[in-house]
């Protein structure tokens, strides 16, 4: 009779996420793996495969986390701009308190591996695109109620917003001055 396993699968599988998230697939090894989640190296890969297993698993929970925080912030009541403010606001503060300057895992793993692993690019698709479709559901929102022009469509005003947004992401990793960073805020929600 097979032994019932005595980890937090949550636990482990979000230890693992800010691991791969911190250092990036190929830095991660095993040990740092099984340093994280408290877990030895045999019994991490008899509960999650292998360490691309481990890693799709990784990214499946920042989507169930991180993601959709992010589309949380577009559903609040109030002002559309104010709902598009608050998410590139949210990320530029989370990103200046990080330390390590990790940025945003659906990016660092777009960057890293989604250009040669299928389905690391399926997940990071999932991610934009999710985020895509709240932003325009948002600022069709924004446009029935008069807030933001309709001279575009909600979707290509989406994917600028979108492509603000993620470039803050990346830029928040080198540039420190917040000011700078909520001067693009400004600038991409002027332009709706």
């Amino acid at each position: 009779m097979a032994r019932p396993r005595k980890f937090d699968e949550t636990h482990a599988l979000t230890a693992a996420m800010n691991t791969f998230w911190r250092r990036g697939f190929e830095a991660t090894s095993t040990r740092d793996l099984a340093d994280s989640t408290g877990m030895g190296q045999s019994s991490l890969y008899n509960a999650f495969g292998d360490k691309r297993e481990l890693y799709l698993r990784a990214l499946r929970r920042y989507y169930e986390t991180h993601t959709a925080e992010q589309t949380a912030l577009l559903e609040q009541p109030g002002p559309v701009k104010d709902r598009l403010r608050d998410l590139m606001e949210h990320a530029i503060d989370a990103d200046l308190s990080d330390p390590e300057s990790s940025g945003c895992f659906a990016i660092n793993a777009s960057v890293e591996k989604a250009g040669t692993d299928d389905d690391v690019r399926e997940e990071v698709v999932r991610h934009f695109g999710t985020v895509e479709a709240a932003l325009a559901e948002a600022i069709a929102r924004g446009q029935r109620s008069g807030e933001i022009g309709t001279r575009q469509s909600a979707g290509t005003l989406a994917r600028q917003v979108l492509s603000t947004y993620y470039g803050l992401r990346v830029l928040a990793r080198v540039q420190k001055d917040r000011n700078a960073l909520l001067s693009v805020v400004e600038s991409a929600l002027s332009a709706l």
